[in-house]
């Protein structure tokens, strides 16, 4: 595939609606051709420290793809990112922290909109990081809006975990405010904390200056939830199709944390995934092909014929 000739004919949208009396939010969608009748509709959710059109439509000079939203585009679907409360386009006015469950909220609000615009049904939804937690607990609220769930960097007890035990040092400073700095410094330590060299410095600035063109602070629910408040979802009651996507060098989500979780998901539909050469921030890194490789394949994944008895 041309990839530079095929994210030509991307289309991009801009949305917007309200949760609640006082909220905006911002979604973004792309797509090819029109987005009615693709092969299904795909919701992106970011992570703690960065919006979502960075995350997953990152524009770096010479690397093909580095916008995940592009990729999926070309291959027929129709995607949809949106910055959570207190993100990016979205409201940051509220004296609130933007837990966990006000993200799992801000996605009730995106999945009603996106019905109601494209009538796309159950969604394809994928969450990276404290993005995979809002949209487990999402998922466990609203099943029947869910097609099939993707968790990458998923934290489910925060057992085995390097960089949330050296997070809960900072809880104290994270309970006094509703809001944290960011800074380009920060986003650069994102990809030096777990196993450096997993990324390319060109997208790695080009990700840190993205971030920053929206953001000069980030709220601290996600962070406080993380270190205080785990475990959030229960397996248990996540009846769709899943996988869980673990970057090898990830210092968020441990391996026997993840596989725990993994055997408590009670649909026999469920896939594991182990991401070599992957550190924590899957579409930023060198590997980031293989992660679209993984993902891609789980989307498409036919549904089973025999299901037993």
């Amino acid at each position: 595939m041309n990839a530079l000739a095929a994210e030509k004919d991307v289309v991009g949208e801009e949305h917007w609606t309200r949760k609640g009396e006082d909220v905006d939010l911002f979604l973004w969608e792309k797509y090819v051709g029109k987005p009615q009748g693709k092969k299904g509709t795909v919701l992106f959710v970011h992570g703690s420290s960065m919006a979502s059109t960075p995350t997953f439509d990152l524009q770096v000079e010479g690397r093909p793809f580095s916008s995940a939203m592009n990729y999926f585009a070309v291959q027929g679907y129709d995607t949809w990112c949106v910055d959570m409360e207190g993100y990016g386009r979205s409201t940051k006015t509220r004296d609130i922290t933007c837990d966990i469950s006000n993200g799992a909220d801000d996605l009730a609000a995106a999945t009603d909109y996106i019905e109601k615009t494209r009538g796309g049904g159950p969604l394809l939804v994928y969450g990276i990081s404290s993005g995979a937690l809002r949209a487990a607990l999402f998922t466990q609220r609203h099943p029947e809006r869910v097609k099939r769930l993707a968790l990458d960097a998923f934290v489910w007890t925060g057992e085995g975990s390097p960089t949330l035990e050296d997070r809960r040092k900072k809880l104290p400073q994270f309970l006094g405010t509703n809001r944290r700095p960011m800074d380009y410094a920060f986003v650069q330590s994102i990809f030096n904390r777990d196993h450096p060299g997993c990324a390319e410095d060109k997208v790695v600035d080009a990700f840190a200056k993205a971030i920053c063109a929206l953001d000069d602070s980030m709220p601290n629910g996600t962070y406080i939830d993380m270190c205080s408040k785990l475990p959030l979802v229960d397996p248990e009651k996540i009846p769709v199709p899943t996988i869980i996507m673990r970057g090898q060098y990830d210092g968020i989500a441990g391996f026997e944390d993840l596989t725990r979780f993994f055997e408590k998901l009670p649909n026999p539909d469920k896939t594991f995934a182990v991401m070599s050469g992957i550190s924590h921030a899957s579409f930023q890194q060198k590997n980031y092909m293989l992660v679209y490789h993984i993902l891609g394949g789980f989307f498409a994944q036919p549904e089973p014929l025999y299901k037993g008895e």
